[in-house]
């Protein structure tokens, strides 16, 4: 299970990266995409092509860290992939759930 604070900024690539990227590769595209943001604390999504993999990269305060999941079965949802997502959409995002609608409880 990943733990996110609420308050947790998460960043979305919007164009497909190649998977074979590690740790410096993925911090380089994060670099110009979002700059000054990677040492932040900050959660890094990348999706690759097909979009049946995502890789998260995140900053630990010593060293990185890459979350990688691959689907055996669909894709990840293009509805809820923004550029910045709150920890509810990651969620969504990781889970495979596709909201028809998503309305906020309290404003």
């Amino acid at each position: 299970m990943i733990g996110l604070s609420g308050d947790s900024r998460i960043f979305m690539c919007s164009e497909p990266v190649d998977f074979r990227k590690g740790v410096e590769g993925l911090s380089l595209v994060t670099q110009g995409l979002f700059p000054d943001k990677l040492l932040t604390g900050a959660y890094f999504a990348f999706l690759n092509g097909a979009r049946n993999k995502i890789k998260v990269l995140y900053w630990d305060l010593d060293g990185f860290i890459i979350w990688y999941k691959r689907l055996e079965k669909g894709t990840f949802s293009r509805n809820l992939a923004k550029e910045q997502m709150d920890r509810r959409d990651f969620f969504l995002l990781l889970e495979g759930v596709t909201p028809q609608k998503i309305r906020p409880r309290f404003q």
